[in-house]
């Protein structure tokens, strides 16, 4: 399944260099002085950190990967085997007309994998202690140059000052075991390199990588080490990314149930209208191990490695996979899991994994004609319940510190402003690595501690427009007046990209029309937090007083053959009431996906004539029938 990386080499034991050298007072300068200490082309160190962490020191704390600082060094002593993908009421496959199939148990505890060990060999190589390398960021860059010295030197390579002679070491640097993976991260380093590109860091550093073009000894050095085309494994991914195929495993179970997804024909039978962005509140290996298990009752399609990006597919996305806890959305949607947390122990995802994730995603999109905004590039987080009694066990992932910005920036679709400043519509978008929200929760063991000032991507709603003001309620999730600050409960959150109806405005603040009220956030002129937005929107019609809303966008009764059971359409219990706005995320018929047995031939899709509109009600998108509603433009 998984190939030995052909430039895996032992490392010498080389004679540590001294330790404690002054930290310059920028970060460009720690490069430089790295760079020229260990004899590492500067562009390759920029370009190496860059992928790992854009530069950024993240405050000392962990990736989702036990990795710390610019250099990414790795400790095996911030791993932890504990995966709680599975923890939560949600059933993953979300359909009440069959009895959910859940193995809880644990997934079996996993040694830390050789790649979370690096920073043991740059203590050893600089002299640096592991706490400096952890939290000092130019002894963490110090520990990166001598690391990519020491996999230079045991290439047999030489020191030079050539950036492309650099390439093997780079792959290396991934920490990668897949040849594919080692060499599609050194791919991105160097387009990196020779594009440049400079940025402020998330402690307020200028950093800039100057574009370094040619590079003609690359191809030689890919020859050199052997390198050979990647096998596609008939895996669905761009080319430019690395994927391997480690299947999802099916089987009937006792008392006449199956596991872990649904063979389909997609898009034939239903179109794909959703890409969902999980993390795995938990680490790679185990995690893919649980979709491995057709008695856990819980597969996705894609698994994102985070240190260097790499992919497994687990179903090919014809399939149906059983993973946003809302069987409307699974049967219309392809599921990616990356590897991380939602908070315990790290916060940051590298940029390696946002990179290759949105090279995937955009490949999907473009393959299923899934457009590319967050009406459809849906977080966990974002998916309704199906139920009354499910939405307060929906899951909350990927959380509030996934960079949604970014991300769009490098799908290839920007979160732009549209219309005027008076805007009847405006989309969130703090800026991510100013904005430092206050959370509690981050540690699992002392739940009640504040998280450490950390970017997020998220503001707080108030039901006043002052910063003292009670958080707005989600009578579903948590009840009226329940709404916590903690990082596991979006009841009062809007996160970047969700596109809402202004519904008042004073001052600073902007109120928008969420789960039924006026949701008040702060939105200075000077560092804004939202911009306008003009779109549709969706408003009850004349003489209504209310109108229900809905998690699944299900068929008319009539619509249902007498051998299949009529799914009724149930309200979830909020409330949108006359003169309430919502922007409008699109336009569905009633479906319904009847699969019941492993049998795919058993399988049919029940298309009703009930029309139905998307809309962004709160945290999560939600539908509401076309019949009780009118468009209008704001």
């Amino acid at each position: 399944m998984r190939r030995a990386m052909a430039i895996v080499a032992l490392l010498p034991l080389l004679n540590a260099s001294p330790a404690g050298a002054t930290e310059p007072s920028e970060r460009q300068q720690a490069f430089t002085a790295a760079a020229g200490e260990f004899k590492v082309p500067e562009s390759v160190l920029l370009g190496v950190s860059y992928l790992e962490s854009r530069w950024d020191a993240n405050a000392g704390r962990p990736s989702t990967d036990a990795g710390f600082g610019p250099m990414h060094l790795t400790d095996a002593a911030a791993y932890t085997t504990t995966n709680h993908h599975e923890e939560g009421e949600e059933d993953p496959r979300g359909d009440d007309s069959r009895p959910s199939t859940g193995d809880k148990e644990p997934p079996a505890p996993q040694e830390p994998p050789a790649s979370l060990r690096t920073m043991e060999k740059a203590a050893e190589l600089t002299g640096e202690s592991h706490e400096r390398l952890r939290t000092d960021a130019a002894a963490n860059i110090r520990g990166g140059a001598a690391l990519l010295a020491a996999y230079q030197k045991a290439l047999g390579a030489p020191l030079s000052d050539d950036p492309a002679q650099w390439y093997g070491a780079v792959a290396r640097y991934s920490g990668a075991a897949e040849e594919d993976a080692a060499r599609f991260f050194a791919d991105e380093v160097y387009t990196t390199i020779k594009t440049g590109v400079s940025r402020t860091t998330d402690d307020g550093h200028r950093v800039a990588l100057d574009p370094v073009p040619g590079l003609e000894a690359i191809k030689e050095w890919l020859d050199k080490l052997g390198l050979k085309p990647p096998k596609r494994d008939g895996v669905e991914c761009p080319r430019s990314i690395s994927c391997e195929w480690i299947p999802a495993k099916q089987a009937e179970l006792p008392g006449g149930k199956y596991g872990n997804f649904d063979t389909s024909n997609r898009p034939w039978n239903q179109k794909v209208d959703y890409i969902i962005i999980h993390d795995m509140e938990g680490y790679f290996g185990p995690s893919v191990g649980l979709v491995q298990n057709p008695a856990r009752a819980a597969s996705w399609h894609y698994s994102l490695r985070s240190g260097d990006g790499h992919i497994a597919q687990h179903l090919k996305t014809k399939d149906v996979g059983w993973q946003a806890g809302n069987w409307y959305v699974n049967a219309k949607s392809i599921g990616l899991e990356h590897e991380g947390f939602l908070a315990e122990r790290g916060s940051w995802y590298t940029e390696a994994m946002y990179r290759t994730s949105a090279k995937l995603v955009r490949y999907l999109a473009m393959k299923h004609l899934v457009p590319l905004d967050r009406a459809h590039i849906l977080g966990h987080d974002n998916v309704p319940g199906t139920l009354p009694t499910t939405v307060r066990g929906m899951h909350e992932d990927p959380g509030p510190f996934w960079d949604w910005d970014r991300y769009f920036q490098l799908l290839g679709k920007p979160l732009h402003p549209s219309g005027g400043a008076n805007s009847g519509s405006v989309m969130i978008r703090p800026d991510f690595t100013t904005n430092k929200p206050y959370f509690y929760g981050c540690d699992r063991k002392q739940p009640e501690l504040a998280c450490p000032p950390t970017s997020a991507s998220t503001v707080w709603l108030r039901k006043e427009p002052r910063t003292d003001g009670p958080l707005v309620d989600d009578i579903g999730k948590r009840g009226p007046g329940r709404s916590l600050y903690s990082v596991y409960d979006h009841s009062a959150r809007a996160v970047t990209g969700q596109r809402y109806a202004v519904a008042d405005r004073q001052g600073e603040w902007t109120a928008i029309w969420y789960l039924g009220q006026k949701a008040w956030f702060h939105n200075p002129q000077a560092a804004p937090t939202a911009i306008p937005s003009a779109g549709l929107v969706v408003t009850p019609k004349p003489g209504l007083a209310t109108v229900p809303v809905y998690g699944r966008a299900y068929p008319e009764q009539e619509a249902y053959p007498a051998d299949i059971p009529y799914q009724p359409i149930t309200p979830l219990q909020y409330t949108f009431s006359a003169g309430e706005k919502y922007t409008f995320g699109g336009v569905r018929f009633g479906e319904y996906y009847r699969a019941v047995s492993l049998d795919a031939s058993a399988h049919k899709v029940v298309r009703g004539k009930t029309k139905y509109y998307q809309i962004q009600f709160g945290h999560r998108v939600m539908f509401v029938k076309a019949d009780d509603v009118v468009l209008t433009w704001s």
